[in-house]
């Protein structure tokens, strides 16, 4: 193997290792987005129901019902038909994590100098997807 070749397979090694990373975000982004919004409603409302993530969502009461069933599967809510949902610990948890990874998104883009409109929008979005260092980080800068 020459040195060239030797270095193509190792970039395209790091290259499928990054791919990998966002693909594991996008496949968590779902869950945690709906864990956090079930955490909010039963904290303003006393319960989550259904027709309330449709709502809060934009989304159709079969996309709603089909996200449960696959919460439900990774243990972290519960629910009965017809009944409100729950938060399993393991629910819990990981809308309290996504929550923290949001505020310290949010809160960074603000110390930018990014309005506050557009820090909350665009920190719904990179929460997902930034990494355990960025985040530390990202912290760093907001203790100085």
């Amino acid at each position: 193997m020459t040195d060239a070749t030797r270095s193509a397979a190792v970039s395209s090694i790091r290259l499928a290792a990054r791919f990998a990373r966002v693909r594991e975000a996008h496949q968590s982004e779902l869950a945690e987005d709906y864990v956090e919004m079930i955490d909010d409603l039963i904290a303003a409302r006393g319960e989550a129901r259904a027709a309330d993530l449709a709502d809060c969502f934009g989304v159709s009461a079969g996309t709603v019902a089909r996200t449960v069933q696959r919460l439900i599967r990774d243990g972290l809510v519960n629910s009965e038909p017809y009944r409100s949902i729950f938060l399993t610990p393991s629910g819990k948890r990981l809308a309290e994590d996504a929550r923290i990874r949001h505020r310290l998104v949010r809160d960074f883009l603000l110390a930018l100098g990014v309005s506050a409109e557009a820090a909350e929008l665009d920190a719904e979005g990179i929460e997902h997807h930034v990494g355990p260092e960025t985040l530390a980080a990202f912290s760093a800068y907001l203790q100085r």
